[in-house]
């Protein structure tokens, strides 16, 4: 035998259901992560006091200006983030929504992932110094790179490092800086051969490097709608396929000669 409910009461009944999703559905765990701008260092300089590139083997130079890596903070792999998290990111242009799978490997624990990002940086320098020193055809078993960046992992500083390289052995070639005294910040990957590859998290790195001082940024080409996204005001975009265009642009913008490319 069925009773018939009233009509309020029916309502209350199936409601109840539409809030319980509702309700799971804002504070469940999602498969993102919450980014921002992070940190930015002068691969020229030093880096809590120890320097990030030290050279031996061949004399090098003093530079002048600035070359800095960006990075993007992100929250935890093991961090809870909420629909309501995802919502609120919505509406900042300083954090973004970003899949988690493509900040963090899947299916790793937190310990792996760490130990996946310190290989994948020791993987970039030892990339970055095979690049830098074939650009300037220089002998690896005479000359020693070694490269010092803490509490940062990942790929996407190799084309910094290697132009820090070429700027400390032999600057724009002429005497000169590749820097021109600016503060140039950048990302991408790199490979011995010089090929520039695209890192994600453009935007956000923009956004870190005017933070920072720097007047213009190295961009993968294939990047360049996602840096101009959100482009700070006074950020001049380069965008860059291989380690010869970036040293090609950053002369050509010290020297006032020549073309310099635009996203």
């Amino acid at each position: 035998m069925l009773s018939r409910l009233s009509r309020p009461r029916a309502v209350a009944v199936c409601a109840l259901p539409v809030v319980a999703l509702i309700a799971t559905a804002v504070f469940a765990p999602l498969p993102f992560s919450l980014t921002q701008p992070g940190l930015t260092a002068n691969v020229l300089g030093d880096n809590r006091g120890t320097p990030v590139i030290t050279i031996s083997g061949a004399p090098t130079r003093d530079t002048e200006g600035q070359l800095r890596m960006t990075t993007i903070e992100a929250t935890n792999p093991d961090t809870r983030v909420s629909l309501g998290d995802v919502i609120d990111s919505w509406f900042r242009t300083d954090q973004a929504v970003m899949p988690r799978d493509a900040v963090y490997p899947s299916g790793q624990s937190v310990k792996e992932i760490e130990q996946h990002n310190t290989e994948a940086m020791t993987q970039s320098q030892d990339a970055a110094t095979r690049a830098a020193l074939k650009y300037l055809k220089l002998s690896d078993k005479k000359v020693k790179v070694t490269l010092k960046l803490a509490d940062v992992g990942g790929p996407s500083a190799g084309l910094l490092f290697t132009l820090g390289i070429i700027d400390k052995l032999g600057g724009d070639g002429s005497g000169g800086d590749l820097t021109g005294g600016r503060t140039i910040a950048g990302t991408g990957t790199i490979d011995a051969d010089g090929d520039v590859g695209a890192v994600g998290g453009v935007a956000l790195k923009t956004q870190a490097a005017r933070r920072d001082g720097a007047t213009v940024f190295l961009v993968p080409e294939a990047e360049c709608s996602d840096a101009k996204a959100e482009l700070p005001k006074g950020l001049r975009l380069i965008p860059v396929t291989t380690l010869k265009s970036a040293v090609s642009s950053l002369t050509a913008l010290a020297s006032g000669k020549g073309s310099v490319p635009a996203c």
